[in-house]
């Protein structure tokens, strides 16, 4: 067995196997029902053909599906329907700088736990690059179909449910392993910059990542690992969060508990969720190399990160209206001294303060600040930043 078995991502020939288990899996099928229709999935009468329907269309489907390559082909025009439903426009900047001869580790920011790496992932493959290994935690693989999926689409595992310590402290070095064996074999990885998303808009890199990297550069050490993993930072900026009602109450909780405890299925609605939701325009911006010098530790790395995902960040009227209102109800420290009134019209402003408003209205009174925060923090992280 090779060492890294358990996490990779599935090989061509298993392709075949895994597409016949997935056909072979009532719980997927009848996920997909329900996912494309909620009510009539769930008569008797209808919902069995309409899972016989759909099991034969993923049978035709997936008939001449060999590779890992076509299995992603055939997603393609998938995700360009869920791009034209749910933005009104998406823009990638900075692809033009990297080179097709290396291989990358992208490390971004999180907000969304599908759609970040589909979208830096696409820009790539646009632009005439191998798409990417995809990080992501073992806490979302709650499906046997769901983890089968994401390992066709070349994801590997990151093993976050581990308790015990030195398990867990043995799971990092597989995982640090993996990445620098991916990327110095010639395949680009995603790893979003820290455990989570960053439900209040505040995009901070853990330095417990790079110290994950390091693992595998110990002797080393950490001038090596930048000179082999060749980390750029990706920014990735929606206008909208199609989960910001839902992280703001979560906030809110936590503040007034000092506890938040999902639901169920609450992973799995933030999914949906997030790949249904509107997010209005979208900018992904690809950062430069990280570069080794001036850099002697991971506190040194994560902050070298950070300054490039504030400063690529894109800001958008509904992020200064966030900031506008929190200073206005009192928040000075959201107080925005910058040019950017002159840069914004007050047509666009305005505009902007009602969509904030009906994205307040969608969450409980007592979480508006949390949901404002989402908005402002990019302002505030950006314009560190830059000065």
């Amino acid at each position: 067995m090779n060492e890294f078995d358990d996490i990779r991502p599935y090989n061509d020939d298993e392709v075949k196997d895994v597409l016949k288990r997935l056909l072979g899996n009532d719980e997927l099928i009848r996920a997909l029902a329900y996912f494309n229709f909620p009510y009539v999935s769930q008569s008797r009468l209808l919902g069995p053909l309409i899972r016989y329907a759909i099991n034969c269309f993923l049978a035709y489907k997936f008939r001449h599906i060999d590779n890992v390559q076509k299995f992603q082909l055939l997603i393609e025009p998938y995700i360009i329907k869920m791009l034209k439903r749910t933005t009104t426009e998406v823009t990638w900047s900075g692809v033009d700088q990297l080179s097709k001869d290396k291989s990358y580790l992208f490390l971004s920011n999180h907000r969304d736990i599908v759609v970040d790496p589909a979208l830096v992932n696409y820009g790539l493959y646009k632009n005439g690059y191998e798409t990417l290994r995809v990080a992501i935690g073992d806490n979302l693989l709650m499906k046997s179909y769901v983890s089968d999926l994401m390992r066709l689409n070349k994801s590997f595992i990151v093993k976050r449910s581990i308790v015990n310590r030195r398990e867990k402290i043995a799971a990092l070095k597989t995982l640090s392993a993996y990445i620098s064996h991916s990327v110095t074999t010639g395949h680009s990885v995603w790893l979003a910059h820290r455990e989570g998303r960053a439900k209040d808009g505040n995009d901070l890199t853990d330095s417990a990542i790079i110290k994950m990297l390091q693992f595998n550069y110990r002797d080393e050490g950490l001038q090596s690992m930048l000179q082999s993993l060749n980390i750029v930072p990706v920014s990735i900026s929606y206008e909208l969060n199609p989960c910001d009602a839902m992280k703001a109450e979560e906030l809110y909780v936590r503040e007034k508990t000092g506890e938040y405890t999902k639901a169920e299925e609450e992973d799995l609605d933030n999914i949906i969720s997030g790949i249904q939701g509107q997010k209005g325009r979208v900018h992904i911006a690809f950062g430069s190399c990280i570069s080794a010098t001036d850099i002697d530790d991971a506190g040194a790395c994560a902050k070298a990160i950070d300054q490039q995902i504030h400063k690529n960040y894109q800001l958008y009227p509904i992020n200064y209206a966030a900031c506008e209102y929190l200073y206005n109800s009192g928040h000075e420290e959201y107080a925005v001294n910058h040019v950017w009134k002159s840069e914004i019209s007050a047509k666009q402003l305005h505009a902007a303060r009602l969509l904030l408003e009906e994205r307040l209205s969608s969450c409980k009174k007592e979480a508006h600040p949390w949901l404002l925060k989402t908005y402002a923090n990019p302002v505030k992280n950006r314009l560190r930043a830059i000065e």
